[in-house]
This record gives structure tokens, sequence and C-alpha cells, in this order.
């Protein structure tokens, strides 16, 4: 195969939706992002970072039976879904398969489909100078939808579009300037993403550190019996340098040689316990099925008392 796997298009955060008619809205699908190549013999699926996925999703590496292209790179999302709703751990389930057998056996009890956005190559012609309508003109002409295969839709109604998204507890939506081109490699406000993040008030109850200053703090919930559950740790935020400087001073008064977690968490090697008194505000995506928060962003510390925490704030 000649083509060189590229880093895809990628959108920017946002807090406000924007308007305007030449701005679509898509649902923000929770699966793996994933782009195939096909060079009409061969086919390859290759991850954002660059690692390939063929042997994971099998279902997809005959192209001729869902495209009428004799030769295309499509980037989308390739998602698994649970109960109806697309399901991040369970899209990891085939994603992290690594032999053949594991995969067979994966592909019965984890069924994929993959949701189509946009095409870079179609025919031995490159297709990223095209706009975003013209690009989507395309799939709509090469791409036969199935069980296992489907394009995404666009929304004009921004806001409606993010109403519903919320309402059913999905991940977000996308946001795309249709005149855009395809920007190889690149990230700008043409797309841009606005995701629904859940928040709670946690118990810091450990820290580690890097060059001598505190990183990242273990977070915990206590449950109807005052015991104290570990739900992740988080190191990333709104906190300033000045925020982690005094953490790292409040520590050294607070520390402690007993794990104050009933339960022991995954950083519990180079984790320093303290007692459990300083509360934070926390940003989350979702409850993990281990019970730990995904994507878990710290706002700010408040004042509160820290056996308000409870394991039933969401």
């Amino acid at each position: 195969m000649d083509f060189v796997p590229i880093t895809p298009f990628e959108p920017i955060s946002t807090e406000e939706l924007p308007s305007g008619s030449h701005f679509t809205s898509q649902i923000k699908w929770d699966g793996v992002r994933m782009l195939l190549y096909f060079d009409g013999s061969t086919t390859k699926l290759i991850n954002r970072r660059g690692n390939e996925r063929t042997l994971q999703y099998p279902e997809l590496t005959h192209p001729q039976d869902f495209c009428s292209a004799n030769s295309v790179i499509l980037d989308g999302e390739i998602i698994a879904l649970d109960q109806g709703k697309p399901s991040f751990y369970e899209i990891m389930r085939r994603d992290s398969a690594r032999k053949t057998s594991t995969v067979t056996n994966a592909m019965r009890q984890v069924p994929i489909t993959y949701m189509i956005f946009d095409i870079l190559y179609c025919d031995r012609d490159w297709l990223t100078h095209l706009s975003l309508s013209e690009r989507q003109a395309v799939l709509q002409k090469i791409i036969k939808p199935s069980q296992q295969v489907q394009l995404v839709a666009n929304h004009s109604d921004i806001e409606a579009l993010f109403q519903v998204v919320m309402q059913h507890d999905l991940e977000g939506i996308v946001i795309k300037d249709l005149n855009s081109p395809y920007l190889i490699n690149g990230k700008d406000k043409r797309w841009l993403k606005k995701k629904i993040f859940k928040d709670l008030f946690a118990v810091v109850g450990g820290v580690t550190y890097r060059d001598k200053m505190v990183n990242s703090l273990l977070l915990g919930l206590y449950d109807d019996q005052n015991q104290l559950w570990y739900i992740g740790h988080a190191g990333t935020g709104k906190l300033t340098m000045k925020d982690w400087q005094h953490v790292t001073e409040k520590v050294q008064s607070i520390r402690t040689n007993e794990r104050p977690f009933i339960n022991e968490p995954e950083r519990a090697k180079e984790a320093i316990w303290i007692e459990p008194s300083v509360v934070v505000k926390v940003s989350f995506l979702e409850w993990t099925p281990n019970k730990t928060l995904r994507h878990p962003s710290i706002q700010s510390f408040v004042q509160l008392d820290a056996k308000e925490c409870f394991l039933n704030q969401n």
C-alpha cells in the first residue's frame, strides 16, 4: 500500500455554540477515531495516533461491500453499543484485542459500526482541498449504508441537537464549517466540539509528585458507612501554578502513613497519603464500569466538609 498514514483533522473544544448557516452539527460518537485506507486491493485501519488496527475490525476490511470507489481514504468513528448507546468500554474490548482468536470471540460479543463523517481521497484524487459539503456529497455517492457502516448525519439546528444529546446522555456534539477544507495534522475553529460533562465534589485522599511538586490528586467519595472509596485521579483542569504550589505546601502538614481509601487506587505505589480534609470540585464525562471517573478535571478547591462528599452525588 502506497498510502502514508496521516494525522486527522481535530476539533477544538468550545463552550459557546456558534451560529451561521455555514455551520452544521453532528453527534459526537463515543468510540475510536479511525481512518480506513483502501488502495484497490489492500485495506488498512489506522487510528489517529498512527497505530494500525486492521486485525481488530475484520468486518471493515472489505470496503468493496459498502464503498463503490476503487481507492479511498475514509475518516470516521468505530462504535459499539450498550443498551442502545455508544459505549467506550465496549469498543475498547474490541480495540484491545491482539490475537486472531481473541478478535473472533470479541466479534461475536461486541458488534461494531463504522460511523463515517469524511473522505480525504477517492479514486486517485485527494479531496482535502474541497469544502466539507463537497466531500460529503462524494460520500453520499459512494457509500452504501449497512448495519456495520453508516454516514454521520448533519443537523442544522445546533442548539436543538445539543439538547437532544443532553437528554440521551451522549458524549456531545461536533460543529463543522461546511465551507472548510480538510486540514491534515491540523486543529482550528472550523471544527469545534462541545462535550457534556457532569460535576461533583470529591475528597483528596492522596497525591503524586513530579519534581517535588504535587501534580495529581487521588480522589474519593464516602459511602453510607463512612468508608472512603477511590474514584480516580486528576492532574488537569483549571488549577493555576499558584494552586499547585499551595496544595504542595499543605500536604506537608496532613500527610499520613495509612491509606484513607477502602479500595486500592491504581497509582498506590507512587502515592503520598493525606488526611481526607481537602475538597475539590471535579468535572468528568461519565462513570466507568469500575466506578471511577472518566476524564476527570479539577475545577477548583472548595470549602466544604469532606463528609458531605457522598457516592450518590451523580
